[in-house]
């Protein structure tokens, strides 16, 4: 790395340093309202943010990124609002056990392409509610919109109270300056591809990734009415469409149970679904795959349309998104590019045939060939194959009836604790298996007062093993 570039991120970190040691002195109420003031003025610039990211970046829609947005911040807000970060923010009386919350320091937070700001001031609110610095490092590609959040959110950060330097971005990314941060600071948070998280958890500090997603969902016997069949599409559409599919949690594709399938098919195509035949679907994996199987960046995050005019053929305008028919478990491996993570509007369409096992076998398959630890979603209301399912996937999360875009990532509609960066375990790579929250970004003191001794005898508790004056001091 060129000394210029050294001597840059060095300042950057001193600056950040001298900020969050001011910051660490503020009061529960100073921080809120500093945390408050950065999720507002995002949010009210939501609708030219997005439009600037799709611009620079060409990936994705305006509407659903302002969606993404204003729903990221309000969901960030509200379950951050009554949280205690400063000071002692847990009384055990039985326990008799105290904690007390303390900064983690400077966080660098490394941004994807696709979220570049709904990214940024997620993670960002959580990490300055526990009174730390944050640097962000942007994708070269989403630069000029990252560089404009900050911007904006230090405008409001700083008349709300918050010390100079508080949020600082790298204004110049490289692999080389991204590197050198990641090194100097205290924690990492990097969302984005597997080669950026590789590189956090390599950087010597303590780092927080995010793992791929591959998002699969298991429509059972019990979507067998034409209500539910209709819910359950429209739930797909809602997360497959969301931002053409850039997401990791939107749905890849779908197991569908025998006796629903037909039915279930058609609520799709009501709900926007163009269905390509095989000679289309061939088209399809020409654009979107290379020969080894790596997915090609021109068909990523595009709308149906244009999917289909890159592959040769025409839909029409109202079609919202494009499936094609996977067939069944002998149709899942990494030979078969259709069973693996498509990051656009196209949905591969699975079909499993008697008992709820073999929904399992093949969900298992399709996590072998990409985004185990990530999530998956089942539509059923049989409360033993939730279970089932609950039990065997090699995943974080599971959204029940519901969009797996809106659930995972935390919704008002469910108990999720609201983020834009999901941990995907040991399956993903990651030291967590759990959306990374506030709770991530502090460290805690546990004080443990005195309580009268609570302990069984040795023999009470080995019984015919115990040893006795084992124990004797």
């Amino acid at each position: 790395m060129a000394e210029m570039e050294q001597g840059y991120i060095d300042s950057l970190i001193e600056k950040a340093q001298k900020a969050q040691k001011e910051f660490e002195s503020y009061s529960q109420e100073q921080v809120d309202a500093i945390v408050k003031a950065m999720g507002k003025i995002i949010y009210d610039n939501a609708e030219l943010i997005a439009k600037e990211a799709v611009e620079e970046t060409g990936y994705g829609r305006v509407d659903s990124k302002i969606l993404k947005i204003t729903r990221c911040t309000t969901a960030a807000w509200h379950y951050l609002h009554d949280k205690k970060s400063v000071g002692m923010i847990d009384w055990d009386p039985v326990e008799k056990l105290a904690t007390y919350a303390k900064p983690v320091g400077v966080v660098a937070a490394l941004v994807p392409t696709t979220n570049p700001v709904s990214t940024t001031v997620s993670n960002g609110m959580s990490i300055l509610k526990c009174r730390n610095a944050m640097i962000v490092s942007p994708h070269p590609r989403a630069k000029k919109t990252t560089i404009h959040g900050v911007e904006l959110i230090n405008e409001a950060i700083r008349a709300a109270g918050a010390p100079e330097n508080l949020v600082q971005i790298v204004d110049q990314p490289s692999m080389a300056a991204t590197s050198e941060l990641m090194t100097k600071v205290d924690v990492v948070v990097a969302t984005g591809g597997a080669p950026m998280v590789k590189s956090a958890y390599s950087s010597g500090v303590p780092a927080y990734g995010s793992g791929a997603g591959n998002a699969t969902v298991i429509i059972d016997n019990t979507c067998n009415t034409p209500e539910r069949q209709a819910e359950a599409a429209m739930n797909t559409r809602i997360s497959k469409c969301s931002d053409f599919g850039s997401g990791c949690s939107c749905d890849g594709n779908l197991i569908i149970h025998e006796d629903v399938y037909d039915g279930f098919v058609a609520a799709l195509v009501k709900e926007g679904a163009y269905l390509a035949n095989e000679e289309e679907a061939e088209k399809l994996k020409a654009v979107m795959w290379d020969e080894a199987g790596h997915r090609l960046p021109n068909t990523v995050a595009i709308s149906p349309q244009k999917l289909a005019e890159a592959a040769g053929f025409e839909i029409p305008a109202d079609r919202k998104f494009i499936a094609v028919t996977g067939g069944g478990i002998e149709n899942v491996g990494k030979e078969h590019f259709f069973s693996s993570e498509k990051l656009t509007t196209l949905l591969t369409l699975f079909k499993y045939y008697g008992e709820f096992e073999n929904a399992l076998t093949m969900m298992q398959a399709m996590f072998n060939v990409g985004g185990k630890g990530h999530s998956c979603g089942i539509y059923s209301f049989d409360d033993d194959h939730i279970h089932r399912l609950g039990m065997c996937a090699p995943v974080s999360r599971i959204m029940v009836r519901q969009p797996n875009n809106r659930g995972n990532s935390g919704s008002s509609t469910n108990g999720m604790p609201p983020t834009s960066s999901m941990g995907c375990g040991t399956w993903g790579g990651n030291i967590v298996s759990e959306n990374i929250c506030l709770k991530h970004y502090m460290n805690t003191t546990w004080v443990a007062r005195p309580l009268p001794e609570d302990m069984p005898s040795n023999e009470e508790l080995f019984g015919e093993f115990n040893k006795p004056d084992m124990d004797v001091e």
